[in-house]
């Protein structure tokens, strides 16, 4: 089983983004973070359950592009269920608690994601008009 993990950890999309430029893991950390831990924090909310289900779909899209291609700038697909997610947590907004922190998370996710949708859309603007090679390989 640990060499079966070993292994799986070697090929993977994760291990393959801890290669890219400090600044861009240090993005995907925060991405991380805001979409992840707070949506498992606010995981008693409509919002929470949302912004987390939206992750792991992005998650399972991405690996299988990966799996596919390897790490081209079409992953950016992956974050496909942001588009509609994104206006509806503006609209849910103006009736969240104004108290703790639950608004301000909103405005984290949103601000990150629509951020994060203009890379993806550039990047995925990029590959369609033949920028194919894979942005970071790994040696086997």
């Amino acid at each position: 089983m640990k060499a079966m993990l070993a292994t799986a950890w070697e090929r993977s999309m994760m291990r393959t983004m801890l290669h890219m430029p400090k600044p861009w893991v240090a993005w995907l950390a925060v991405l991380i973070l805001v979409n992840l831990a707070g949506g498992l924090y606010y995981f008693g909310s409509l919002e929470g359950k949302l912004v987390v289900a939206a992750f792991f779909g992005a998650i399972i899209v991405m690996e299988a592009i990966y799996k596919a291609k390897g790490f081209v700038r079409l992953l950016g697909l992956g974050h496909i269920f942001w588009v509609p997610l994104v206006p509806w947590l503006w609209m849910r907004y103006a009736d969240a608690p104004a108290d703790g922190g639950f608004r301000a998370w909103l405005v984290a996710v949103m601000l990150m994601n629509t951020l994060s949708l203009i890379i993806d859309a550039i990047d995925v603007v990029r590959y369609a008009r033949g920028e194919r090679t894979p942005t970071i390989t790994l040696p086997e």
